[in-house]
């Protein structure tokens, strides 16, 4: 939901008085940062707390952030911290059921996510079931390995070697992210795999293993416990110190070391799939989420493909009918990030035809910065999103979690708006021509062919040649 009042600061408009209509509206004001209230605080056992207290909706969102994710497993482990975020949802000792079951009643939601740097769990009920999933929470921190048994580790590995299959090699150009992970990053690299896991390594799992992968990443000084909404803030404390405030502390596990990532000559790769279309992968090392350059290759990508005025998607897809569709976005990360650019062939381009419409087109549309308009729509797009998610309860709790796991800090609001606010057309191209070098990125075609082929590498000198499965 959001507050009619946010269009008027988002788009910059100032509503005159009747009467006046014919007169133009007076320059929009200096763009401010947004402000909430937000408190954090540690317990005694090292889980950082954040508080951020709001009654305009009867709802409450609750989330808790793990410092570990794919990024922290070791060769022949991949796999495990998604594998134990499934784990989690099985039955802790004093509710050995489903965590899913006791929200449905009340039309609450529940769910966890994996990433490379993190793994989260949340839920959003009505504000007077706030003990819930406080209670529910710290009773699978507090006993989780004492549930598990070998029957559930084996029925959720088949669940996730099924998603693997479902969501990445089944699905047309599932194994994207994958061939990028293994084509832009060395052996080693944190960033190497995906979260999925592979089928040997999620096989090898036993009970031991993940038991000891909790006792390493599930501990309170290695989490961050976020709740935002209707609640009252001192009886909050006092709940969450009831819940929580007990629990063994642990270790902060330290953040993964990683390898350099190459930067040498571009890297042509050819992936055969049961697809109709061929379509173009175009990946980049970039900065780290928060450093410089960051928010401007955000602000770039709308400038490239957001609408039909955008640069790639109007030469590409509306006028020269290369491309069905073209999407460009920053992967941004702790360690390291990617700026990736995918495109999909029209009906009757091949494969050959699309790459060299992409590399000269994305050419010409990096020779100049954004004209104030292109910024602008790009400013003015962050903003919405930024106080769309603002706004959302569950939304804003991920968000202040993020902030603590990147920065240390829940409030991090003001920083973050801030840094799209002030950028420049300038720094936009800076970022442009330093980071989206084709002479450094990595390109995955995929191609009509037999699903499952190994990827292979393409020769620099038949790059733009014709490429048959």
């Amino acid at each position: 939901m959001r507050r009619i009042w946010l269009s008027a600061v988002l788009c910059g408009l100032s509503l005159g008085a009747p009467g006046h209509a014919e007169s133009p509206p007076p320059a929009p004001a200096a763009s401010r940062a947004p402000a909430l209230a937000v408190e954090q605080y540690q317990l005694r056992n090292g889980l950082t707390v954040m508080l951020s207290e709001d009654h305009r909706v009867p709802l409450l969102a609750v989330e808790i952030v793990y410092l570990v994710g794919s990024g922290y497993e070791r060769a022949g482990r991949t796999g495990f911290a998604h594998l134990f975020e499934h784990l989690m949802f099985q039955g802790s000792l004093h509710y050995d059921h489903d965590y899913f079951t006791p929200f449905e009643p009340i039309g609450g939601d529940v769910n966890g996510t994996t990433s490379y740097d993190r793994t989260n769990y949340f839920e959003e009920v009505p504000s007077h079931y706030a003990e819930l999933p406080l209670w529910l929470e710290s009773d699978r921190l507090r006993t989780l390995p004492e549930a598990l048994t070998q029957e559930k580790l084996d029925n959720q590995r088949d669940v996730v070697r099924n998603e693997r299959r479902q969501r990445y090699e089944i699905t047309p150009y599932g194994m994207d992210q994958w061939y990028l992970g293994e084509t832009m990053y060395p052996v080693g690299h944190p960033y190497r795999h995906t979260p999925i896991g592979s089928h040997e390594d999620l096989e090898k799992a036993t009970l031991a293993d993940v038991q000891a992968f909790f006792r390493t990443y599930y501990a309170p000084h290695n989490a961050a416990l976020v709740v935002v909404g209707d609640f009252d803030t001192p009886q909050m404390k006092t709940q969450i110190d009831r819940y929580f405030g007990d629990i063994p502390g642990g270790q902060r596990a330290p953040v993964p070391v990683p390898q350099p990532a190459p930067s040498g000559q571009k890297a042509h790769y050819v992936a055969t799939d049961q697809v109709e279309l061929p379509r173009v992968y175009l990946g980049f090392h970039t900065p780290p989420l928060f450093a410089a350059g960051d928010a401007e290759l955000d602000l770039l990508s709308s400038v490239l493909v957001d609408g039909k005025s955008s640069r790639l998607f109007h030469s590409l897809v509306y006028d020269q009918k290369i491309a069905k569709d073209v999407s460009a976005y920053q992967m941004s990360q702790r360690l390291t990030s990617q700026y990736v650019i995918e495109v999909t062939a029209a009906p009757g381009i091949t494969i050959d035809e699309l790459g060299i419409a992409l590399e000269r087109e994305l050419g010409l549309a990096l020779a100049s910065p954004p004209s104030p308009a292109e910024l602008e729509r790009a400013k003015n797009g962050y903003k919405k999103d930024f106080y769309g998610r603002m706004e959302g309860y569950s939304s804003r709790a991920s968000l202040l979690g993020a902030y603590f796991l990147h920065t240390g800090q829940g409030d991090y609001i003001a920083k973050d708006y801030q840094r799209y606010a002030d950028a420049t057309a300038e720094g936009v191209h800076a970022a442009a021509k330093r980071y989206l070098n084709l002479e450094h990125a990595v390109r995955i075609d995929f191609v009509p062919g037999k699903r499952g082929t190994p990827l292979r590498r393409v020769d620099a000198a038949q790059t733009n040649q014709a490429v048959k499965p």
